[in-house]
């Protein structure tokens, strides 16, 4: 697995995956950006969260 990789198009911004990142490397704007990319442990968190599957690992 390797850090999170956000679909900007597919984003909803609903929030759900920063919610779920227990490392906080997801910020959330207009859409959600991985901004510590290597402060992530690769969970899968934020996957199994997003409720439009607009992120992968």
């Amino acid at each position: 697995m390797a850090a999170p990789v956000v679909n900007a198009d597919e984003c909803t911004a609903c929030g759900a995956c920063v919610d779920a990142c227990p490392s906080g490397v997801l910020e959330l704007g207009d859409v959600a950006t991985v901004a510590n990319p290597d402060e992530c442990v690769e969970c899968g968190a934020c996957v199994e969260e997003c409720p439009v599957s607009a992120i992968t690992l």
